[in-house]
């Protein structure tokens, strides 16, 4: 049976996109990042899927590169989400975020949020199921999988999904803002010129997801993220928050690395621990959800934050 469930959900395929996707990068070093960070997420998604247990999922995926870790739980929240919708239905996402995976929970919901892309389920029932807070996280996932597999509705087009809900717009847009730091339009100088042709009240939400990646990924360095900080001019708070959310993501995972710590001096104007630390401060009386969901709270007190302390680069 687990053969046929690795058959039916296997991601050949999408594997098979991602390699021909390397071929529109000039940059050999930046093909091999790439490289990486798709076969850590396969690595982990592949894992999900053969190992039962939780803490044997958990060995397998230490056997990862450690600076890896992040793309490799993202894999596994998809997995693990998949394997959740099929007979018989099991809670195996909660019992490893649960146990095992409890250093890794952004990046799992971010995982997860693949599934609203994959399968017909409900998106609100879909939402329900996670932590209140962190739920929101899953958008950011199906934010990035759109602008990845369906470039040009979702970034030439702007479309957004209808059933949408208004907050969950944001960290969708963050997500696609992620993808767009993985995309060749940085290379070609165009990633400010695609930000600014969205509406003006997404793109705030798009530079966040562009922070994130810059911290997070590894993908470009310090000159990019630097030329990344001028073209976001009045959204740099929200850029800034993308990057304290990856530091965050990194020392709760326990897998510090030195390119986020570079990213977060440029962006924050300050060490990636003390990035991470003022995510941390934000959360402090966090409201609970009411007309403003208390996750879109958070987000908006670190970029109020950041704002106090401008990170502009001349």
């Amino acid at each position: 049976m687990r053969r046929i469930v690795r058959t039916l959900l296997s991601l050949s395929g999408d594997k098979a996109r991602f390699a021909r996707s390397l071929a529109d990068f000039e940059d050999p070093g930046l093909r091999r990042r790439l490289k990486a960070i798709g076969d850590a997420f396969l690595d982990g998604y592949r894992a999900s899927l053969e190992e039962e247990d939780p803490e044997a999922l958990a060995a397998r995926v230490a056997r990862i590169d450690p600076e890896l870790w992040g793309f490799a739980h993202e894999g596994v929240g998809l997995g693990l989400c998949l394997l959740d919708s099929l007979p018989p239905w099991r809670r195996r996402f909660d019992a490893f975020l649960e146990g095992p995976g409890a250093g890794q929970p952004y990046m799992l919901h971010v995982g997860a949020g693949w599934v609203l892309a994959r399968l017909p389920v409900s998106p609100s029932r879909f939402l329900g199921r996670f932590d209140p807070l962190l739920r929101w996280m899953a958008l950011d996932g199906f934010g990035f999988h759109e602008a990845f597999f369906h470039w040009r509705r979702t970034v030439e087009r702007r479309r957004l999904p209808a059933w949408l809900p208004a907050h969950g717009r944001g960290e969708f847009d963050a997500g696609v803002g992620r993808h767009l730091w993985f995309s060749p339009e940085v290379e070609a100088g165009r990633l400010a010129e695609r930000i600014a042709s969205f509406p003006a009240d997404r793109q705030g939400d798009l530079w966040t997801g562009v922070g994130e990646a810059c911290a997070f990924s590894g993908l470009r360095g310090p000159e990019a993220i630097a030329g990344a900080l001028r073209a976001a001019g009045r959204f740099a708070p929200q850029l800034g928050q993308g990057a304290a959310f990856a530091a965050q993501v990194r020392a709760r995972g326990g897998n510090p690395a030195p390119h986020t710590e570079a990213a977060c001096r440029i962006l924050c104007r300050r060490s990636a621990a003390e990035a991470a630390a003022l995510t941390d401060e934000a959360l402090a009386g966090l409201p609970p959800d009411g007309e403003v969901p208390a996750f879109e709270v958070w987000r908006r007190r670190i970029q109020e934050r950041l704002e106090v302390y401008p990170s502009h680069v001349a």
